[in-house]
């Protein structure tokens, strides 16, 4: 990745920028996120909000509820409605930037495929990539500097 990658909504209202690399980069096939990007699966860049410069515009919260009870805020353009960023379990500093939102979306592919239970059957898995049922241990797939990141704005053990 370069230092720096560019996205924005579909009508252009909300730029932004990420400052650094993602910590890891999920693509989600649970029925969530089938739901609620109309979709197969969703790719998610895990990252610190202090990281996400916004350039114009501010995406503002929609609480969406989900199939665990637990309802998540994704960030949404106030004008067209594309989700640009989600919160998952109330902690603020962290962002899953929608990888699709990127300038180039390709600069950034899955580390992991999670939720693959409710994976759609036509949906092909790469070889070489982590794939699970559920979810997995983040402390054995994570990289060192990744996990070093999260605790810093999370704090130990969460």
């Amino acid at each position: 990745m370069s230092d720096t990658l560019d996205g924005r909504c579909a009508c252009g209202a909300v730029r932004y920028r990420l400052t650094g690399a993602p910590m890891f980069v999920h693509c989600c096939h649970c029925l969530d996120c089938q739901r609620q990007t109309g979709s197969a699966f969703v790719l998610n860049a895990i990252i610190e909000t202090d990281r996400i410069e916004l350039i114009c515009g501010e995406p503002k919260p929609v609480r969406v509820p989900t199939d665990s009870g637990r309802p998540h805020d994704v960030y949404r353009c106030p004008r067209c409605q594309t989700a640009m960023w989600s919160d998952y379990g109330g902690r603020p500093a962290l962002r899953f930037v929608r990888v699709g939102t990127l300038d180039r979306p390709a600069a950034l592919k899955p580390d992991v495929h999670i939720f693959t239970r409710s994976k759609q059957p036509w949906v092909g898995l790469p070889a070489g990539v982590p794939a699970f049922e559920v979810y997995y241990d983040m402390q054995k797939l994570w990289p060192a500097d990744s996990l070093k990141r999260r605790e810093a704005v999370l704090g130990p053990g969460r």
